[in-house]
């Protein structure tokens, strides 16, 4: 089946321009968009959701706190952010995200991280 994306963002402009990024993806499915801690929780583990694109900085909570929440049983995680702080890179990958975009950087790269993600057999698939 498709690779389901949940977008986490706050921005509804950026959440727009990565919907038509993505959509120019072949074998994804955006599963939706959601812009705080708790739907982005309650969604990932509604859903089979495969990879989460999360934006550290929400309308109501965090991307850490989605993480927290998540804990191991969770999708494959790209962090993107206009927020890259060495910190923030470091306590992402402690909570073992796989990929830590910067928003404004890595915006043209997030297709090629997709492309990846969908080609391994299991990535973040919880079951």
């Amino acid at each position: 089946g498709a690779l389901r994306i949940l977008l986490v963002e706050d921005s509804e402009l950026l959440a727009e321009r990565l919907r038509e990024l993505l959509g120019q993806i072949g074998g994804i499915e955006i599963a939706g968009t959601v812009v705080d801690e708790g739907s982005a929780v309650a969604m990932t583990r509604e859903r089979d959701i495969h990879v989460l694109i999360l934006d550290l900085q929400l309308k109501h909570g965090t991307g850490f706190g989605v993480l927290r929440s998540l804990g191991a049983q969770r999708p494959a995680i790209i962090v993107f952010t206009n927020y890259a702080l060495p910190e923030y890179r470091r306590r992402a990958e402690q909570l073992g995200v796989e990929y830590f975009l910067n928003k404004s950087l890595d915006f043209e790269r997030l297709p090629e991280v997709i492309r990846t993600l969908a080609q391994l057999p299991h990535a973040g698939r919880n079951h």
